[in-house]
């Protein structure tokens, strides 16, 4: 009897142990070497680095509060754009939080360009809370704010968003978006020429 049972388990015991191994040893080995060879920046975290120092993430929101720079949408992952609390902030069109915040974020983003409605995506959250993109629509809507700010001709600042929309994908695939990181970093690269 106790031969048969040690006889029952014994492929059972195997297995695991094969399946532990192979699934949680070697394929997570394989697929991150494979990652580090053939995508090391994407398997990295897609970070940027500006004198050998990390400043950001091109695939990750950040928060941008200065006038000088374009803004991204309002997070709700914990405090703000934390990739530790990734998420949406699962209130829905009823509730009277989200309408408050909703109306008072349209309100501040209103002053910047009066008599215009504000772009849907400056004042929603994203579902993780941590979209790097807004749209084409959200970016020129900012144009002059940044450009008085900055004491930059709006034209150059305007150029300078449509030179950083991202078409579809394949021409069919997502929507047109503006990497806000990438386009706040060409901004500083503009204001870092015109003082020289």
């Amino acid at each position: 009897m106790n031969n048969d049972i040690l006889s029952s388990l014994r492929p059972a015991i195997v297995m695991t142990v094969l399946f532990a191994v192979v699934l949680g040893l070697l394929y997570p080995l394989a697929m991150t070497g494979i990652g580090q060879a053939l995508f090391p920046a994407q398997a990295n975290g897609s970070l940027v680095t500006e004198n050998g120092k990390v400043v950001g993430s091109s695939v990750v929101g950040q928060a941008f509060t200065s006038n000088r720079y374009f803004q991204t949408r309002p997070s709700a992952a914990g405090k703000g754009y934390d990739g530790l609390a990734s998420s949406g902030s699962n209130l829905g069109p009823a509730s009277q939080v989200l309408v408050d915040r909703v109306k008072a974020d349209i309100a501040a983003k209103q002053t910047a360009a009066p008599g215009r409605p504000v772009p849907p995506d400056l004042v929603t959250t994203s579902a993780s809370g941590l979209d790097p993109d807004i749209t084409p629509e959200a970016a020129f809507y900012q144009v002059d704010r940044v450009a008085r700010v900055r004491n930059l001709d709006p034209a150059i600042v305007r150029r300078l968003v449509s030179n950083s929309v991202d078409q579809r994908l394949f021409g069919f695939l997502g929507e047109p978006r503006v990497n806000v990181f990438a386009l706040n970093r060409r901004l500083d690269a503009i204001g870092a020429r015109q003082a020289q």
